[in-house]
This record gives structure tokens, sequence and C-alpha cells, in this order.
């Protein structure tokens, strides 16, 4: 992605990132700061850590999902947490792509939307690993975060109130990050972009347009999600 960016020769670039948009990117943006006018996160997070935790924290992690070992989706449900959703998804023989995405507030009129990239488990490998990979960069990530709290062009947390994933984490962004703008978008789930696509796209135009924001936005979503 950083090469991309290079390769484009962005410049006065927006950057939103929601879940991996946000893992992956925003380490794009604090490697080129100076193309970034400014940064909109939402449903999102660059975890990291220094010191000893910086050395051990993954070791650890990997440890805590060995010790959950295999289990069923129905099993994950009972108890969500995220070792747990990462063995799963190490486990499992087939990734069963609609049902996680609908198990994260996705819209079950999208389904066969979510699986067309994947009609098998060929397909699945990146889906599968990627979130073991989520804290394998935590020392990275914290070199990264001082880019951040040195931050001085509009930031804006934008998370929804109803992720199962990520509900509370925009905290580490409203602490870390200078003179943040925080709007929480009220009953939407973990695709924001699709729970609420147009609130979204209005709210980053007005902040692109440095016109005052709400404290929270309202949203209805469909019965279907």
């Amino acid at each position: 992605m950083l090469e991309l960016v290079r390769a484009l020769d962005l410049t006065d670039v927006t950057f939103f990132g929601q879940d991996w948009g946000g893992l992956i990117g925003l380490r794009v943006v604090t490697a080129e700061p100076d193309r970034f006018a400014r940064v909109v996160v939402s449903n999102t997070a660059m975890p990291s850590a220094s010191g000893l935790q910086g050395w051990i924290g993954y070791p650890l992690f990997k440890f805590a999902v060995w010790r959950e070992g295999a289990m069923t989706l129905d099993e994950l449900r009972s108890n969500l947490t995220f070792p747990r959703w990462v063995a799963y998804s190490y486990h499992v023989e087939d990734l069963p792509i609609g049902d996680l995405m609908g198990f994260m507030g996705g819209s079950e009129s999208l389904r066969t939307a979510y699986e067309a990239p994947f009609p098998d488990q060929r397909y699945k490998a990146a889906a599968q690993i990627m979130p073991y990979l989520v804290p394998s960069q935590l020392r990275e990530n914290e070199t990264a975060w001082g880019v951040f709290e040195n931050w001085d062009k509009p930031f804006l947390v934008a998370f929804t109130d109803s992720d199962p994933i990520t509900r509370g984490g925009e905290r580490v962004f409203l602490a870390r990050v200078p003179d943040p703008r925080n709007v929480t978008i009220r009953g939407a789930a973990h695709f924001v972009q699709e729970d609420a696509g147009p609130e979204l796209a209005a709210l980053m135009v007005d902040f692109m347009q440095g016109r005052e924001l709400p404290d929270e936005i309202e949203v209805r979503v469909a019965d279907d999600r």
C-alpha cells in the first residue's frame, strides 16, 4: 500500500480507515505523513506496546490462541473475545465468510457479495490468517504512534456504538492524538460503510470542509443486518 501511495504521488489526501483499512493504512500515513491532510478512523485500531511488553506481547497472544484451540461458530458466539475469534478463524477447515460477516453485523441481503470472492476454501488463506497477525508488530506500531502523538492536522474519530469487535477502541485515539474530533455513530455495527454510508460520507465532507460537527449521529439500519 505504501508503494501504491508513492507510485500515485498522492498529496493532500484525506485518509479513512476502518477495520483492516486502519490496521494497514495508519502505518502508511505515519510513513508518509506529509502526503495526508487529515485522518478519519472508524472501528479500527493500531495495537502497540513498548519495552518488555513489546517483545513478549505477540508470543503471549499466540499462546492464548493456542490454549483456546478449535471451536464451533456457536461456541464463539457464546463467548466472543479476540483470541477466541482468532482461534476459530485459524483452526476452522472452511471459514464460513457469510456467517462471520453476519455475526459482525453484516447485512443478510449482502451475503452473496461477501462470499463471492471466496468460491471455496482455497481462496480463504488470507482471511483465515490475517486476524492472527493483528498484534504481530507491536513495537513497530508503537513507533508509528509517535507520529500521531505529534499530529497537528485534523483528526476525526468516528466509531459506532454497536460494534462487537472494536467497541471502546476509540479511547486510544482520543487519548494519544492531540485535539481529535470525536463523533459517535449510533445505531450502526461493525460495517459502518454499509450501516451508515450516506451519514458517514456527509460527515466526512463536513470534516474536510472544516464545518462544525455534531457529537453524535443517529442512523436507522435495515432489519436484515
